[in-house]
């Protein structure tokens, strides 16, 4: 998956800024020791980084803008962290604290973003950032290689001019850093352009390629046929993206569950370990980002607990299972993807804790993003809309589906007493007749006037925004459909009494007829 520094100006500020703290703290606080040399060679028949002497295995992270703390990486075998531009400088010392090698990301503009590399200003100021950046940071200790841009051929029709910028970029480097590999990273879009960086690059010790899906397990020999001899990280190894996944009739994409993620790793990164073409898979991302949905790409929720991934994680690379495990949610289900406004929506759940734990089930209702870009670009997070939900035994949810017609999605997590999560969504859609004329949607989910008053209640409004006619024919609808919800609550209730006497009644023993 592309990820993307917010922006340009965003990028200069931040640089200067990290580059103003670590002047500062340099002055406070000296580098403890330096760096040694960091070279790519092969060990028994595999490529390796070898920082003096020392093989680094090559199972990472990758980390971006406002990441998570890297202190629960701790325990899960985790080696080496990505990151993608300056402003994630603070990953070095947070690396180091914990034992963690970095590769460093240097953020290299992209041309579909408005940078043109024929703006010899333009370029000249970008290679003094970068140059700037590497000599201050060349020695810190915690530094594996650099990462020279991210993706920048992002819809670029010849990506040759642009690969060549990049390795420009890091001849400049090598100069300045002889000690440390560098590393291109590119998305895999199609082979045709793999074929391309055959004979490119000389400057790149180490080609990254971000990919999802089912194409981990066909990369290691695409890159062979394309003619590549150069050692290949799998820089962002994801399950399904979100332009890769299934759709709904109206377009929303259908996104797997953490459980269906973690056990895509579980298959994914000890695949990729055994290629002798591949030096090493980082997993995308320790921390949480808006795209498309707030859940799709990260290890972690936003608010910091670890998903089943984590735990895959620390499973493959410190050769056991944690102590507590996440929750499981091996099925979920909507009765309906189309509702009507104001319907009874029926959710299904199987959820497992693999420890016996206790569970808290949450449940949030937002809008379809709309804000959508390309290449990790920043996404704007959509509305969030508050719901009142009903559970059942058996893990069976209803909820009232919103008054406004509109596309939505019900996120659905499981959290654990140990701060572990699962998570799941479901989108659905509420189409039927409009609302009354100039009506909106309150925080409770309920149509309202133009004045904030409720449909039920604008009978007797004042300032009426239509017929009376039309808001009967609506109160009419909402009065089914709450019908509707009673009965299904009063089938699920009879349901569950008529299971208790079945598992509490005694049996009982025939007598023998008298002879």
């Amino acid at each position: 998956m592309p990820f993307r520094i917010q922006s340009r100006r965003l990028t200069q500020i931040l640089s200067a800024l990290a580059l103003t703290i670590g002047t500062s703290l340099a002055a406070l606080a000296p580098v403890p020791a330096q760096a040694g040399q960091v070279v790519v060679q092969k060990v028994n028949g595999q490529w390796a980084l070898v920082d003096q002497g020392r093989i680094i295995p090559m199972r990472g992270v990758a980390v971006g803008n406002g990441a998570a703390s890297l202190e629960k990486l701790r325990n899960t075998g985790t080696t080496v962290v990505r990151t993608y531009g300056e402003p994630d400088v603070w990953v070095l010392d947070e690396a180091q604290k914990y034992g963690l090698k970095v590769i460093m990301g240097l953020w290299m503009e992209h041309p579909r973003l408005g940078f043109s590399y024929q703006n010899q200003t333009a370029v000249e100021a970008q290679d003094r950032r970068i140059s700037e950046f590497v000599t201050r940071y060349k020695d810190h200790p915690a530094l594996l290689a650099w990462g020279v841009g991210n993706e920048v051929e992002t819809d670029v029709a010849d990506p040759l001019p642009v690969w060549k910028q990049v390795n420009r970029v890091a001849e400049m480097v090598k100069k300045i850093d002889p000690n440390h590999p560098t590393m291109m990273v590119v998305a895999d879009t199609e082979d045709s352009r793999l074929q391309k960086l055959a004979g490119c690059c000389a400057a790149v010790d180490l080609l990254g390629i971000n990919v999802y899906a089912g194409a981990v397990f066909t990369l290691p020999e695409r890159v062979q046929k394309a003619g590549i001899v150069k050692p290949i990280i799998a820089t962002e190894v994801g399950a399904l993206g979100q332009w890769q996944a299934g759709r709904t009739a109206w377009g929303a994409p259908v996104e797997p569950s953490s459980t269906q993620k973690a056990i895509f790793f579980h298959k994914a990164l000890p695949f990729l370990e055994s290629q002798p073409n591949v030096l090493g898979s980082i997993a995308f991302m320790w921390g949480a980002k808006q795209e498309q949905t707030s859940t799709w790409h990260g290890l972690l929720l936003p608010d910091g607990s670890p998903l089943g991934a984590v735990d895959t994680l620390t499973e493959l690379w410190n050769g056991k299972q944690p102590n507590n495990r996440a929750p499981e949610i091996n099925g979920a289900g909507i009765a309906a993807e189309v509702y009507s406004p104001g319907d009874p929506i029926t959710v299904g759940l199987s959820i497992l804790d693999p420890d016996g734990d206790p569970i808290k089930l949450d449940f949030r209702l937002m809008n379809e993003a709309t804000d959508l870009q390309k290449g990790g670009d920043a996404e704007a997070v959509p509305p969030e809309m508050a719901i009142q939900v009903e559970t059942f035994p058996g893990t069976i949810a209803l909820f009232d589906a919103p008054t406004l017609p509109g596309d939505y999605r019900l996120f659905v997590t499981v959290h654990d007493p140990d701060g572990k999560a699962a998570t799941v969504n479901m989108p659905f859609q509420v189409v039927g007749p409009a609302p009354p004329k100039g009506a909106t949607e309150n925080q409770q989910g309920q149509a309202v006037t133009p004045d904030g008053l409720p449909i039920q209640a604008a009978l007797t409004g004042p300032n009426a925004a239509t017929t009376r006619e039309e808001i009967q024919r609506d109160l009419a609808k909402l009065k089914a459909s709450r019908e509707r919800r009673q009965d299904i609550k009063k089938r699920q209730e009879e349901r569950q009494k008529t299971k208790k006497v079945s598992t509490t009644t005694p049996k009982t023993t025939k007598k023998p007829k008298d002879s």
